[in-house]
């Protein structure tokens, strides 16, 4: 089983969207279940609106991330774990200690660039514990045409981490899926770029 937790210092980066539409790709490859450790039970709310017709198994795990860690592994190839978004979270540290990647979406912004400063320093403490934890950043919700979007990839740079080659463009299609209940994979041509971009981010994390 392969253990990917989706973590950040900042709201609003668009982590939730990414680990439910992360889960709508792998699923392709295996079982995956979802585990919303953040206290805001985001993933929880999104599977309540699918009418238990997602393909994937979503739990909520914010009051003990471990037991439902452990409670999942029989049943999973995937499990991905939404964090809350603070890197010193318990629930997060709880997930970094167990997972063997971490993904880390950050918009294209001076505000969350910043944020991730603290997310070094933050992994660096949990790797001394789970020497294998790989962490990659991805950013989120890009347009390409601005000069901020295209400064924000050096920006990321100079933080030490490594920075996922796909970037996530900013599209309707993630907010249109996550209004219907759904992830983009299920929404056919309306979702087709958005989900190509999800599979070379899936291949770039997992291979």
């Amino acid at each position: 089983m392969t253990i990917i937790a989706l973590a950040g210092n900042k709201g609003g980066s668009g982590k939730t969207t990414l680990a439910i539409n992360l889960a709508g790709v792998l699923v392709r490859r295996g079982r995956v279940t979802l585990l919303d450790a953040d206290p805001q039970g985001s993933c929880v709310h999104w599977h309540t609106a699918t009418d238990g017709n997602a393909p994937v198994s979503v739990l909520a795990a914010a009051d003990d991330v471990t037991a439902a860690v452990e409670a999942s592994r029989d049943d999973s190839d995937y499990l991905l774990i939404d964090c809350p978004p603070a890197v010193d979270a318990p629930q997060t540290l709880a997930a970094l200690a167990l997972a063997d990647k971490v993904l880390i979406p950050v918009l294209p912004s001076p505000l969350d660039i910043w944020a991730g400063l603290q997310v070094g320093p933050v992994l660096e403490a949990v790797q001394q514990g789970n020497p294998l934890l790989q962490a990659l950043m991805v950013i989120n919700q890009l347009e390409p045409r601005t000069k901020l979007s295209q400064l924000a990839r050096q920006a990321l740079d100079e933080l030490g981490l490594p920075t996922a080659t796909t970037a996530l463009r900013r599209r309707m299609a993630y907010r249109r899926a996550m209004l219907e209940g759904r992830s983009v994979s299920d929404l056919g041509v309306r979702g087709a770029e958005a989900v190509r971009e999800i599979e070379q981010l899936t291949e770039e994390l997992v291979n």
